[in-house]
């Protein structure tokens, strides 16, 4: 072995301590994909080393066949995996093997509930496959050198997983990286040929460069040296560029965890090769549990990109547009050119097209998967739900297509599970029901009771309840769906069109203009706290409600922009009272106008509160009703 120089003892930060235990102790169950993960490693350096050297062909120092070596020794109980791709420098070894240099890495332990299948799931999101070697070795040595250096600036790494790791500089003749793997006692089963292969032809088969493996040699006579051989033992060839017929689902679901470093199976994929004015292959997979990182808009994210099968970026996010931030895949185009950079992608007229189609896409096979596999879609729905509502704002020209995709809560399920689709409401709607009906709040619980919906549940028509933070946002982007325009019940002047009869309406008038001493009243008592007061027609059971305004900001939207420090701007509820109520019979009988003033101050913030806002003046509140309460005991 070279002689060793600058030599060092340095500590693992804390995150990768922890993640080394979980590591070991959450993924033990499944200890052969730690080759997986290093193949996978392997693969992404060769591509690395193969897009950099398309501008700088020294880099290929002579030794242009790329290829991934496995090899084992059972006497030294070792597996050796050694690629010659980019390699790493000395400062690249500290940072890639001893920190996890990652933004998110706070959010990532934060996640990490002691549960080991779950924490097993992140782990591979967040992408650290190298430390899975300590699940079968007790100790891990690195050799590498990066390609452009010089033989004297080689790196040896090597760990026990224990806290610690040593780095020297060593002589190393070829570039790339090569991991021994020195086998814990009971794991000896993995220095075999065969045992090797097969993990390799299970997990790696898709890896489009030649993974080998030492051939079996036959005994050889005399003193002569027997002669290593190598066999290529995957595949070795692209999979997205094979016929989809030839491709099974378990090769699309091993490359899922190659190119996501995730260790569950996708919920779909979609393979389309494209031909004609433009060519080009995707991939397309939506996975089945969400990133921990998938709320951070500005996390890396987008596919990986390649042009006539040579690695180009990974992340390329110009394919898709950010709502659909959470598919995974590959995009492999004959019509971009090798020196691509994201700063080209962003403004080439051919992106916009791709965009549009990858995008079409992913919306279909969503469409499929919740036609055809409902229950699959509901943990779809719950994991990825919030982020596709940000589509109809991003997206109109699919605007519809999006709607068709949205789960809702309703009045039709006491559960407030959100299932139900605006086809699924439609296909209820009443006869003449030309609207679509909703109702925003904090919680199911708030929206489900509010007085808002009396008037519907008397007539039967179902409501959708919408209680995340981002819906009434949502509903600002959505005018109608299948020729039916939305209403939200808390605003603007109630109408069910053809729902009312003529007699109903006529009914309405007279009590309005029977009340209008009333409403006069009300209005001078509450003064500035409202914009309006009015019979209300959507009441049956309760005495008062208050409305928002058809061009005022919702509640949602007011604390959205209040807690990003945002000024909100001025409005002012309308009051509406139910003439049938017996409190609303004993306010008009009320002579006495303090009397009255405080009666209806205490109606108005009993209204606010139903509607889940929260009072301007508390104490004022209080006080009132301390002084109706001693006035009731007397």
């Amino acid at each position: 072995m070279s002689v060793e120089t600058q030599k060092e003892t340095l500590g693992f930060q804390t995150e990768v301590k922890q993640l080394l235990h979980l590591m070991i102790h959450s993924l033990y169950s499944n200890k052969e994909i730690f080759l997986r993960e290093l193949i996978s490693n392997a693969s992404d350096a060769v591509d690395k080393l193969r897009f950099e050297a398309l501008s700088k062909p020294e880099l290929l120092e002579g030794g242009a066949e790329l290829k991934i070596r496995v090899s084992y020794d059972k006497d030294a109980k070792t597996v050796t995996l050694e690629d010659n791709g980019i390699g790493m420098s000395r400062e690249d070894v500290i940072t890639h093997l001893g920190t996890i240099a990652k933004s998110g890495t706070a959010d990532f332990m934060k996640n990490l509930s002691g549960d080991q299948k779950k924490d097993s799931h992140l782990i591979g999101q967040f992408g650290v496959g190298f430390y899975s070697a300590f699940i079968v070795a007790d100790q891990v040595e690195v050799f590498t050198r990066r390609a452009g250096l010089s033989a004297s600036e080689g790196v040896h790494w090597s760990s026990k997983g224990e806290g610690e790791f040593e780095v020297a500089t060593i002589e190393k003749a070829d570039r790339g990286t090569r991991i021994v793997l020195h086998l814990k006692s009971a794991e000896d089963e993995f220095a075999d040929g065969f045992r090797l292969r097969n993990i390799i032809k299970k997990y790696s088969d898709h890896i489009a460069l030649p993974i080998q493996l030492p051939k079996e040699q036959a005994p050889v006579e005399g003193d002569a040296e027997p002669v290593e051989e190598w066999e290529t033992v995957n595949r070795a060839s692209a999979l997205w560029t094979r016929p989809r017929t030839e491709v099974k689902d378990e090769e699309y679901q091993e490359f899922y965890k190659h190119i996501a470093h995730d260790f569950e199976n996708p919920l779909s994929w979609s393979h389309n090769k494209v031909e004609g004015k433009l060519e080009y292959s995707s991939l397309l997979y939506v996975p089945a549990r969400a990133p921990f990182d998938l709320y951070q808009r500005e996390a890396p994210r987008g596919l990986k990109l390649y042009v006539q099968r040579v690695f180009v970026m990974d992340q390329a996010e110009s394919f898709l547009p950010l709502y659909l931030r959470f598919i995974k895949g590959v995009v492999d185009s004959n019509d971009l050119s090798l020196n691509v950079s994201r700063e080209i992608l962003q403004k080439d007229p051919i992106i916009d097209s791709m965009k549009s189609a990858l995008t079409k896409r992913v919306l279909d096979m969503l469409e499929k998967l919740a036609k055809n596999q409902p229950e699959e879609y509901k943990g779809f729905w719950k994991n990825f739900g919030q982020v596709l509502k940000e589509g109809p704002a991003e997206d109109f020209a699919n605007k519809e297509k999006i709607a068709g995709l949205l789960r809702f809560a309703s009045t039709s399920d006491d559960g407030g599970e959100q299932s139900v689709s605006l086809t699924d409401y439609l296909s209820r709607a009443k006869e003449g029901q030309d609207k679509i009906y909703f109702l925003t709040g904090e919680s199911y619980a708030q929206v489900k009771n509010s007085p808002h919906l009396e008037v519907f549940r008397k007539k039967g028509i179902e409501v959708l309840l919408l209680t995340d933070r981002i819906d009434e946002w949502l509903m600002s982007y959505l005018s109608d769906f299948d020729g039916k325009g939305f209403v939200d019940v808390a605003r603007g002047d109630l109408d069910l069109g053809k729902l009312d009869s003529e007699e109903d309406k006529k009914a309405q008038e007279e009590v309005a203009k029977d009340k209008e001493g009333l409403i006069e009243r009300l209005k001078t008592a509450l003064g500035e706290a409202v914009s309006e007061v009015r019979v209300s027609h959507r009441l049956t059971d309760s005495p008062a409600i208050l409305a928002i305004g058809e061009q005022d900001l919702g509640l949602q939207m007011r604390q959205i922009l209040e807690a990003s420090g945002q000024k909100v701007p001025d409005s002012k509820p309308i009051f509406e009272f139910n003439p049938s109520h017996p409190l609303i019979g004993k306010l008009d009988n009320e002579q006495n106008e303090d009397r009255f003033g405080d009666l209806s101050h205490i109606l108005f913030d009993q209204a606010a509160l139903a509607a889940g806002d929260s009072l301007k003046d508390p104490a004022a509140y209080v006080r009132r009703l301390n002084k109706l309460l001693v006035e009731l005991s007397v």
